[in-house]
């Protein structure tokens, strides 16, 4: 018997701190999920808190196949797809924050590629975004993705690839402005 099978079966029986200590294996990597797909912090934070209020509440249906992580991140994902569609269209709030750093020190180079990284990555159509922030973000294996997402392995491997090269050209298209 796995840990996740010992948790779930002892979150049934209402043990808190079954619970705690599932939320404590899983919290990092939903919310890393969810913060790549959203533009503000404090909505990942929620996202990644309703992720697990969802599955609680269908901890009685759920029947543990497969990994539980994975199940996780497609919640996760079905509520970042609904956040999305409720905002149209996502402000630049990095833009006065990118001219006092392109005016300071070497330093400020880190900041700045992550800055553009994300401005990036949130250019991507999703399907090539979701693939790249769980494989290179959340480390998941190609073939966890492909379950995960429901798309063949050569999906995967072509949205990969499909997605590093139009990042090269979105970060190189910053880098030349």
């Amino acid at each position: 018997m796995d840990l996740d099978f010992l948790l779930i079966r002892k979150m049934r029986q209402g043990d808190e701190k079954a619970f705690d200590l599932f939320i404590h294996k899983y919290y990092r990597d939903i919310l890393s999920y969810c913060n790549y797909h959203c533009v503000n912090k404090e909505y990942a934070e929620d996202l990644t808190q309703e992720t697990f209020v969802r599955f609680f509440a269908k901890l009685s249906d759920y029947h543990h196949m497969g990994k539980v992580k994975n199940y996780l991140y497609i919640i996760a994902r079905n509520l970042c797809v609904d956040y999305m569609k409720k905002i149209k269209e996502i402000p630049t709030e990095h833009t006065e924050l990118v001219k006092q750093l392109e005016r300071g020190n070497p330093e400020n180079d880190t900041v700045l590629n992550r800055i553009s990284l994300e401005s990036a990555l949130k250019k991507l159509p999703d399907e090539l975004r979701e693939v790249i922030v769980l494989y290179y973000f959340n480390e998941l294996k190609i073939t966890e993705i492909a379950k995960n997402l429901g798309i063949t392995v050569s999906l995967v491997k072509y949205r990969l690839k499909r997605g590093k090269t139009r990042l090269k050209q979105l970060i190189g298209g910053e880098m030349n402005e």
